[in-house]
């Protein structure tokens, strides 16, 4: 063979290579994205390999040098020796967090309050925004036939608002005021409504995301700075500052609740002591805890639509991958970013 042969098949090579590495987006600077390799740990008994198709991005997302994102979704590629409810193909929706499966509190079943807990994107972990990750077996869920690949990666924001309808009671009876029209705003709309709740109210100051909560299912929407009259069974504050907090506590009737979804504030000075005095039960909500399940099947017999949250789309290269995150810090309309791998 000549050396233009040699030299043709080892360029040929070498592009095979780059094909097969596992690449990422890291985020290496402020606003700035790279596309760069990301080398996965071996599949341990227990774990999976799974090509990434879909991941949904949100400002929680931008932190310091690490690969990006936490809500995914993909194809198993690869199960370890110990793992008996997936195989290659199978289509799943990842929970991103790994918690310790030792300590006081996953003993006692809360293992999202884990003090060791390994979070996508949340350092030094990083995220899941890559052509492939190894996760667990067990937090990975077989998605449904008729439920798509991105709808399978809104089971991570989804949870969030099942998560908090679930630390209220929410039930048939429970009348809903959810501040804050954001993603999470609006994934607990509709987690409030698959749990029966009569009627749901919710307020913000941006005229855009109230149009998309009346779409979705809100029987009323108001401007913030409106007065609440009606009573209130339980409100989910999901921008968590003093104000939103202050208008929670204020507009929530007597022995109901108020749940702090958002964490908009660090600290907060808030009226307490009055709210006290009417029994108002101020609930934490962190995270998510076994929500996978419920969620696809609230997806699989459609009480539960989360399309029209996916508001832009974009491909996995650096250019695209900056694009989104620009998209999706400048808030607005730009509801959810999906990309698809």
């Amino acid at each position: 063979m000549g050396k233009g042969g040699q030299l043709i098949n080892e360029v040929a090579k070498q592009a095979k290579r780059i094909k097969q590495e596992n690449m990422a987006a890291w985020l290496v600077d402020v606003n700035t994205i790279r596309i760069l390799p990301f080398k996965l740990p071996s599949i341990g008994p227990n774990d999976v390999r799974i090509r990434i198709k879909a991941v949904g991005i949100c400002g929680s997302d931008v932190k310091e040098p690490m690969v990006i994102g936490h809500e995914c979704a993909g194809i198993v590629e690869k199960v370890g020796s110990e793992v008996k409810h997936l195989v290659p193909g199978d289509r799943v929706a990842v929970e991103p967090g790994i918690s310790c499966s030792r300590c006081q509190q996953c003993r006692g079943g809360r293992y999202n309050l884990c003090p060791d807990m390994k979070f996508f994107a949340t350092p030094p972990v990083h995220g899941s925004l890559a052509n492939q990750i190894v996760h667990p077996a067990d937090l990975c869920f077989k998605l449904p036939e008729n439920v798509s690949l991105e709808e399978g990666a809104m089971c991570e924001p989804l949870s969030v608002g099942v998560h908090a309808c679930r630390r209220a009671n929410v039930g048939p009876e429970t009348t809903v005021l959810v501040i804050g029209a954001g993603p999470i705003g609006l994934v607990s709309v509709l987690a409030a409504r698959a749990f029966g709740a009569p009627r749901i109210v919710i307020v913000d100051m941006d005229d855009q995301r109230l149009a998309m909560a009346k779409s979705l299912g809100a029987d009323e929407t108001v401007k913030i700075k409106k007065a609440m009259n009606s009573e209130v069974d339980v409100t989910f504050d999901c921008v968590g500052f003093n104000k939103t907090m202050s208008t929670g506590l204020n507009a929530t009737r007597p022995g109901g609740k108020v749940c702090l979804v958002g964490m908009g504030h660090g600290m907060m000075t808030i009226p307490l002591t009055p709210a006290a005095a009417r029994e108002v039960d101020v609930v934490g909500v962190f995270r998510y805890k076994n929500t996978w399940p419920l969620c696809l099947d609230f997806l699989r017999t459609g009480k539960i639509d989360v399309k029209p949250l996916i508001t832009h789309r974009f491909g996995f290269t650096e250019k695209e991958v900056e694009e989104a995150f620009a998209t999706s810090a400048r808030g607005g309309n730009a509801i959810k970013v999906m990309f698809n791998l």
